[in-house]
């Protein structure tokens, strides 16, 4: 029993390193894509977001799905001792990495100057370029997170995130910076300024500072993605270094192997590829319906005679600040995903389907104890939170206020689906997950395509779109689950309890920002007014968790601090 519970909390202290890394890294984020924002402006806003979505997409394909294929493979032959058999896993998969990454920065590489002229915007040609080796180095810093996730170790991957994410952003403000002040040709903005005196060169100065406007866009979305792929860089030096100190340990297990290799190389790359395609497959669904919603959106707003400035300035709006804010209790979910895996594939090869189906569900509630309450505070304190980190967006800082307000619901189903895929993907169920995302994704693009040409409602569709797909994918996944694996899920402590503390919580958030706020509305006083107004909220959330016992005293103590948390409860009068 001891040793079961010691298991339980292992899960959830190793999720627990890979989610305070990736809150971490996206605070970071927060921290330098604040000044790069700003510095962007919205056209170079709207640039980098799109070349972006572009990358992601080319890494989906290339090389994105491999860490959890490796964590998986590798997970499963440790459980039954294959030493030899993971370290092959391993080596096969490296291959395979730098194959498909090749492939891909090639692509990124040449056919940037194709992919800029489909989506009408000529700036994209410089970023893309930067990314392109991008893909090569993630790939093999995939591979090596993969490996040492499968070994249950979350510490290598998490440190690497945080030295990522270090590098990326000093280099991405930089970038920006001096690539848009130092590289960018000013005599274009000196000249039309020097015309604007004259009221028949009015049109000259236009075109002269437009074509200023776009080489400067272009420049410093390039120089924001030299940060990430430097960022790459050393995260991969760390990396590497880690294993080069890792790998005595690795031999002398393989040394006492008692099944020694089994696998041919052929055998080993079957299982990588029928192991990926599917992940693949599934991820780029995902990621491939930012890249088509922004091509639609582009194309049919064009058609629509929408100023090409606004659209790049509302996808800016849409796919910088607003996906910025919500990705980070998301990251949450993903790192909790990318640490249950390697445990519930361990349970389920060694036949524990009891032991299975408690970690699915103590998963799934933790998860949505941080999304509900996410959601809701980011919903109530939209506007707030968007002109104290984002000032210079002007008119645009509402349109995103209005984004985060409705959107933030999103944070819940993109939670849940990317758990319930991770959960069928690690049980061997790896089309299901392909299926549902497609079929998702279809009723996603017809409903887009409707109301872009139909309605007037602009980017608030992206939004829609965005909402309306991951809550379909986790419909699905969550039937299928229960379906394929026999998991019957608890809803009032998962999903009511949370619900009802976070609408709570809400309401005390925005109480008090506005209590505090009568006092003025200047930016010190809201900052002052946020912080004090999300610390409530905490408080609130936390005291209401307890009240309602969302977790039992068994299960917190599973939990990383679990103890203490069980004697501020019993100190509250909540525990006996």
């Amino acid at each position: 029993m001891a040793n079961g519970r010691q298991k339980s909390k292992n899960l959830y202290i190793q999720g627990t390193i890979l989610a305070a890394a990736g809150i971490i890294t996206k605070l970071m984020g927060f921290a330098y894509r604040i000044p790069m924002t700003n510095m962007l402006g919205s056209d170079g806003n709207g640039v980098y977001s799109i070349a972006f979505e572009i990358y992601n997409i080319v890494l989906m394909l290339s090389s994105y799905s491999l860490p959890l294929a490796v964590s998986k493979l590798v997970s499963a032959r440790l459980a039954l001792k294959q030493y030899n058999n993971s370290y092959r896993v391993f080596k096969d998969a490296m291959l395979f990495a730098l194959i498909s990454s090749t492939i891909g920065a090639m692509f990124l590489f040449f056919g940037a100057d194709f992919l800029a002229a489909m989506y009408s915007t000529p700036e994209l040609t410089r970023p893309l370029k930067v990314l392109a080796p991008t893909v090569f180095v993630v790939a093999i810093v995939g591979v090596l997170r993969g490996y040492f996730q499968g070994a249950s170790t979350m510490i290598p991957t998490a440190v690497s995130q945080i030295i990522e994410q270090i590098f990326n952003a000093i280099i991405s403000v930089w970038g920006v910076w001096f690539f848009m002040n130092r590289l960018a040709d000013t005599t274009l903005k000196d000249a039309a300024e020097g015309f604007a005196g004259v009221d028949a060169a009015g049109g000259v100065a236009k075109s002269i500072y437009s074509g200023y406007e776009v080489q400067s866009a272009s420049l410093g979305a390039a120089g924001g993605t030299l940060g990430t792929l430097m960022g790459a860089l050393f995260a991969l030096l760390f990396l590497g270094y880690t294993f080069y100190i890792y790998r005595p340990s690795i031999s002398r297990k393989n040394r006492r192997d008692l099944y020694g290799i089994t696998e041919s190389h052929k055998d080993v790359v079957r299982l990588i590829i029928a192991t990926v395609i599917p992940v693949i497959i599934s991820q780029t669904i995902y990621q491939i319906g930012y890249v088509i919603d922004d091509l639609i959106f582009s194309r049919i707003m064009y058609i629509k005679g929408m100023e090409n400035s606004v659209r790049k300035s509302l996808q800016g709006v849409f796919n910088s600040q607003y996906t910025l804010l919500i990705n980070v209790p998301i990251a949450m979910a993903t790192a909790m995903a990318a640490s249950t895996i390697p445990s519930i594939v361990t349970s389920y090869t060694m036949g524990k389907k009891k032991e299975v189906n408690k970690k699915i569900g103590g998963v799934i509630k933790f998860v949505m104890a941080i999304s509900f309450p996410s959601a809701i505070g980011l919903a109530v304190l939209a506007t707030p939170i968007m002109n104290i980190l984002f000032p210079r967006l002007g008119a645009y800082n509402q349109v995103g206020a209005n984004l985060l307000h409705y959107g933030s619901i999103a944070i819940v189903f993109y939670s849940l689906s990317t758990i319930t895929s991770s959960v069928l993907q690690g049980l061997d169920h790896m089309r299901v997950p392909v299926r549902n995302s497609g079929i998702s994704l279809s009723i996603h693009l017809i409903m887009m395509i409707v109301l872009l040409n139909f309605t007037d409602l602009n980017v608030y569709i992206l939004l829609i779109g965005d909402v309306t797909f991951p809550m379909l994918i986790s419909i699905l996944n969550w039937y299928c689950v229960k379906k394929y694996v026999g998991y019957k899920q608890e809803v009032g402590k998962t999903f009511l309890v949370p619900l009802i503390a976070s609408g709570v919580m809400g309401m005390a958030a925005w109480g008090s920002y506005k209590a505090i706020t009568i006092f003025g509305t200047g930016k010190i006083v809201m900052i002052i007014a946020l912080i004090v107004s999300v610390a409530i909220a905490v408080i609130v959330y936390g005291i209401l968790m307890l009240a309602m016992h969302c977790f039992e005293k068994d299960e917190l103590y599973d939990l990383p601090m679990g103890g203490r948390i069980v004697t501020i409860g019993r100190k509250l009068g909540f525990y006996n």
